[in-house]
């Protein structure tokens, strides 16, 4: 299948989740508005899905798929079987534990997520966060299983079910919002309990497709087995290092989430509204590449076939720049009109649009950043070498936290988006320095053309959104909001036809980003 098309497909269904997720967040946007008790929800979800990233995602993923891959290519069906149940078997009974803690722990851990609410005026907000992190935390149990599950999908070229399963937690939290909000004496409690129903839903469907592959874990009680297997140490030992690495990126996000605790209340959610425009290119690019790319990688470097390594790393590397670059300055000079269209309906107001759209366009500096790290640090993993990436995250994580000072007493909610997007770009950086150092990646001929070439079509679409941000009020039209979103929807294909026809001009085909994958 060309990577293109197998990315494609992961970019498709992600489109989906995200859609649905802009959806789920319009509806808590009109419903909650930005006040204190969003805040206290943002914050009771982000826990858990730093655990999930952290645990599921993040670690067990880069360490889990590169060794499963090479297990499938030299072992036969049954030792690739016991393999697998014996990693499932692990990680359900370590993330059992986990969440046991959290739930009896859930004041200590709010404490050190959002210090800012524990103000007595905010005692409220306190404990209100406190149980919806309670409600919410098996939901790390759910989601560390279901990355098991897209592991062995993805590696097994199976990328349709993991892309979208994400769709149904948003859909339950939508459903929940709508039709639950009454059982509940805290009507935003509703939005917790659809997240675990969102869980779940998202496990059987995922583990209905390992079913049908006829790779479904077997439990058993041998806990003690699984735990000497050398596999299996093989795998725990590069989580670990995997573990610190992705911990460096929770822990900046903990940091900017206590410190936006301190700040004027409302601030989590605009970030968070923010964040979740960010997510449309990150994901639907930089996750969807780095989802296809790791097997690929991962299978060149066991071949040591290092032409073909770069090649895919450039490969990735251009569509990064090619789609990337048009989104940020679309996320910048568009931001008003994303952020008013998308949120600005009931109680969320004109003045919370002009808050999150400061963040929004904070974001956008460091996207490129953001999009290549996706691609870069697969090129590591795919090596089993996570302690480059990890020594890289943590060099940024100090820098961060640099930025915050000099950008947080300026520009403050905003301020922690623009150190975020910068940390990103150094980060990118410092992996593509290091990648051509060491001799992995080499860039293809004809970059400085490719550059050039881009120039007029970056020309024309700010040309298009800068005229539509001269002429139009996106607040004002909240009066109209049917018009206004017919507005945006000519504004955005304007320009995307303003791009791709000066691209296509310059020389561009899209059979010059078409691999085959191997």
């Amino acid at each position: 299948m060309s990577l293109l098309r197998s990315a494609a497909t992961v970019s498709s269904f992600t489109l989906l989740s995200r859609i649905t997720g802009l959806l789920r967040d319009i509806l808590i946007a009109s419903s909650f508005g930005a006040g204190p008790l969003t805040d206290a929800f943002w914050v009771a979800f982000r826990i858990p899905n730093l655990l999930r990233r952290l645990f599921a995602e993040g670690a067990f993923s880069q360490a889990f798929v590169p060794i499963l891959g090479e297990a499938r290519s030299t072992r036969d069906a049954q030792a690739v079987r016991l393999l697998l149940d014996r990693v499932a078997l692990l990680l359900t009974f370590a993330l059992m534990l986990v969440t046991a803690a959290g739930i009896i722990g859930a004041p200590w851990v709010v404490s050190a997520m959002a210090s800012g609410m524990r103000t007595a005026a905010r005692q409220a907000e306190f404990d209100a966060a406190v149980w919806m992190t309670r409600l919410m935390f098996p939901y790390i149990v759910c989601m560390s299983l279901v990355a098991f599950a897209s592991g062995v999908l993805n590696t097994w070229s199976k990328f349709a079910v993991p892309a979208f399963t994400p769709v149904l937690l948003n859909l339950s939290m939508i459903g929940a919002s709508l039709f639950l909000v009454s059982y509940f004496q805290t009507p935003i409690y509703a939005l917790a309990a659809g997240v675990m129903i969102g869980g779940v839903a998202q496990l059987l469907v995922q583990w209905a497709a390992l079913a049908k592959l006829g790779l479904l874990p077997r439990y058993s009680p041998r806990v003690r087995q699984a735990w000497h297997d050398p596999t299996v140490k093989r795998i725990m030992r590069q989580m670990l290092p995997a573990i610190l690495g992705v911990s460096v990126a929770q822990i900046s996000l903990l940091i900017n989430t206590n410190i936006a605790t301190w700040l004027t209340p409302g601030s989590v959610t605009w970030l968070s509204f923010a964040d979740r425009l960010m997510e449309f290119p990150t994901a639907l690019l930089g996750v969807a590449l780095g989802t296809v790319l790791l097997p690929r990688l991962s299978a060149a470097h066991a071949r040591q076939d290092q032409a073909g390594y770069s090649a895919l790393l450039d490969w990735g590397l251009r569509l990064v720049l090619l789609l990337g670059l048009p989104a940020a300055v679309g996320l910048a000079l568009l931001s008003d009109g994303l952020v008013a269209t998308l949120f600005h309906y009931g109680a969320f107001s004109g003045a919370d649009v002009m808050q999150t759209r400061l963040a929004v366009m904070a974001y956008a500096v460091g996207l490129i950043g953001l999009l290549a790290i996706k691609i870069l640090a697969p090129g590591f993993y795919a090596k089993q070498d996570i302690r480059t990436p990890v020594r890289i995250a943590l060099f940024v994580l100090v820098l961060t936290q640099v930025f915050n000072v000099i950008f947080v007493p300026q520009f403050a909610h905003a301020g922690l988006a623009l150190s975020i997007g910068l940390g990103a770009s150094v980060n990118a950086l410092c992996l593509v320095v290091l990648l051509r150092r060491g001799g992995f990646y080499t860039p293809g001929p004809g970059w400085l053309r490719f550059g050039l070439r881009m120039l007029p079509a970056l020309g024309a679409l700010s040309a298009v959104l800068w005229l539509a941000g001269q002429s139009l009020d996106w607040v004002a039209l909240g009066a109209q909001p049917g018009l206004r979103v017919l507005w945006l929807g000519g504004v955005l294909a304007a320009s995307a036809l303003a791009y791709f026809a000066v691209l296509l001009g310059c020389g561009f085909r899209p059979s010059d980003f078409t691999r085959r994958g191997k």
